[in-house]
């Protein structure tokens, strides 16, 4: 037990240190919420064991220390987050579990609806908390600010949602978007890609809200509200 809170702990200060500087939608502060969702999912539905809870910890606080929307290939970089978890000394099966936890996990692997395996209890589980903080008010406020630091247009009535996205054109960072238009794209989609039933659960609310906030936005913008 003792092994396992310093390994978190490390995690903690790893989470800090490297998305430090980056924009609000995918700093360190999201890396913290996603974990206190994915151990409140996991009590939900009923993950007590130390090392399953520990795989979901680790799993949930380290997902974005590599994502490809901040390496400078636009590729995803494991390197970081492989050389820790050797670091803090865990099994080679826990360290490839989690490593397989954040690389499929990603929008960008199941945009197609489509999953190359059934998922385990644990990637579910670190899958449903990312999603979950991407939609309601925190996913408004995070949708606008990434789209803000890479100069999105809020709107463009011209610019329409693209339909039956490909992995390589969700990931591309040369087509230019709106910021309203990634509610289309991808966060009005989450709620029907929950995996947990506690998942499914709270993402009912958090769906609504942007429902909500888009109409009225549309409502907004047209000069009709």
């Amino acid at each position: 037990m003792a092994a396992a809170a310093a390994a978190v702990r490390c995690a903690e200060q790893l989470v800090e240190r490297e998305m430090s500087g980056r924009d609000a939608s995918h700093d360190a502060a999201h890396a913290l919420r996603v974990r206190d969702l994915a151990l409140s999912l996991a009590a939900e539905q009923g993950v007590s064991s130390p090392d399953r809870l520990l795989i979901v910890e680790l799993a949930a606080l380290l997902h974005d220390i590599g994502d490809y929307k901040y390496t400078k290939d636009n590729v995803e970089d494991m390197s970081i987050v492989k050389r820790f978890l050797e670091e803090v000394g865990l099994e080679e099966g826990q360290r490839e579990e989690i490593v397989a936890i954040i690389t499929g996990m990603g929008f960008k692997n199941e945009v197609s609806n489509k999953l190359n395996a059934e998922p385990t209890l644990e990637f579910a589980i670190v899958q449903d908390a990312d999603r979950l903080d991407a939609i309601g008010a925190i996913g408004v406020a995070r949708c606008f600010t990434y789209g803000g630091s890479k100069n999105s247009a809020l709107h463009d009535p011209n610019v329409l949602p693209r339909d039956n996205l490909s992995k390589e054109k969700y990931m591309s960072k040369e087509e230019k978007q709106t910021s309203i238009n990634h509610f289309h794209e991808k966060l009005f989609k989450l709620k029907d890609m929950m995996k947990t039933e506690a998942g499914k659960k709270r993402a009912e609310k958090r769906h609504k809200f942007m429902e909500n906030f888009v109409a009225e936005f549309y409502e907004e913008w047209s000069g009709r509200a």
